[in-house]
């Protein structure tokens, strides 16, 4: 009998695995379920088709406070379901809608829709400058983090111009959100793409009150771009941006990125462009009584990877020797202009200049960091650059 058992008892739980339904007892099939991939939030106004509801009585009570636009993928018209797709169909459908919040807006989408929303997939978040200078970054998101369909590691971004243009593309076969969020894979090559920040990060960012930044997204014509960064300050709105320079020198005094270029001229007026090919940067802080200083040291190594002058000979050490000291007066010239926007114009450290301090000498940053901003813009802040090219690339000598 036992061993009769053993025989059986197995057989009969293969057997109930194999019948028993798997999967998630919640799950729903995607043709069932609305999935947004990008939702972009904008300053108030009705959309065009909210005015024509509300010319026939469709109205409720609100101030439109903002304006959300979600992007649905995959989308099929009903004209089109069942039928063969010859790829001119649209991937995806924008749908806006205004209100004085997040969720009321999306639940005014499932009156017009037929099939309920669905966060699981959301992929990136973009929050227009013009909204973010009315609103809070913490208000507008105060639902994306409470919402357990959204997930943390959904992207954030500030777009110049409005968000929902971002959005749109008239490219066959692509779907916009998906771009924005895969674009990122680009820092490799450039410096100008800033580490990413998840909505798990914003939270962070905006609970320590201090100032921070997010990557700038521009759009013209069909075609998007990762543009700048925007600052954010300690309240949570936009109050500047800094361009493509000012991004990659962020970048390379926070020690992100080991990428980019680095463009000058020769003394015969001619280009002549540098490739990063390794960078350490190194912020040191310095206290003496009430007086706080920053002194900043960059090492970097790389390639010439191009010249235009016909005159030039690369491979003598006066040659390169030369070189050197214009790419640092070069790089030199770009961290200053980094500077007078970060201290005097907005009054705003984002480089981590606090951190170090906080780091290395507590005491005084306990007396300071209620004020620091403040305490930042007017403190004095030098540099040691160092600039080595030791790759010429590969060139024929005559």
């Amino acid at each position: 009998m036992s061993s009769l058992r053993k025989r059986v008892l197995p057989t009969l739980v293969l057997s109930a695995v194999l019948v028993l339904p798997t999967g998630c007892w919640s799950s729903k099939e995607i043709e069932d379920v609305a999935l947004f991939t990008g939702i972009a939030l904008d300053k108030g106004q009705p959309a065009p088709v909210e005015k024509e509801f509300e010319s026939k009585g469709a109205t409720y009570s609100k101030r439109n406070k903002l304006m959300a636009t979600l992007q649905l993928v995959p989308f099929k018209s009903q004209k089109n379901q069942g039928k063969k797709q010859d790829g001119k169909q649209p991937t995806f459908l924008n749908i806006s809608g205004s209100g004085d919040s997040v969720l009321e807006i999306l639940r005014q989408f499932s009156i017009r829709l037929d099939r309920p929303l669905m966060g699981h997939h959301l992929k990136v978040i973009i929050i227009s400058v013009d909204l973010l200078r009315k609103q809070s970054i913490e208000q507008l998101t105060d639902f994306l983090l409470r919402d357990n369909e959204i997930r943390p590691s959904t992207l954030v971004y500030v777009s110049q111009g409005p968000a929902r243009d971002t959005l749109m593309s008239k490219k066959l076969n692509e779907v916009p959100s998906f771009h924005i969020s895969k674009a990122v894979r680009n820092r490799a090559r450039t410096s100008k793409v800033l580490k990413p920040v998840t909505l798990s990060r914003l939270d962070s960012l905006t609970h320590s009150k201090k100032s921070f930044v997010l990557q700038t997204l521009v759009t013209g014509g069909d075609e998007l771009e990762l543009s700048g960064a925007s600052i954010i300050n300690a309240t949570g709105h936009w109050i500047g941006s800094l361009n493509q320079e000012n991004t990659e020198c962020l970048a390379w005094l926070s020690g992100d990125r080991n990428a980019g270029v680095i463009k000058t001229d020769d003394w015969n007026g001619e280009t002549i462009t540098y490739e990063i090919k390794s960078l350490r940067s190194k912020i040191t802080p310095q206290v003496k009584g009430d007086q706080i200083s920053f002194q900043v040291e960059i090492h970097t190594l790389g390639r010439l990877i191009e010249t235009w002058d016909e005159q030039s000979h690369p491979t003598t050490n006066d040659y390169a020797n030369a070189l050197d000291k214009r790419l640092e007066d070069k790089l030199a010239s770009m961290m200053e202009d980094l500077l007078v926007k970060l201290q005097s114009k907005y009054k705003s450290d984002v480089a981590g200049f606090g951190r170090r301090l906080a780091i290395k000498h507590p005491a005084a940053w306990k007396k300071v960091k209620e004020d620091w901003e403040n305490v930042f813009s007017r403190s004095e802040i030098t540099f040691a650059i160092k600039v080595r090219i030791n790759d010429f690339g590969s060139f024929t000598e005559d």
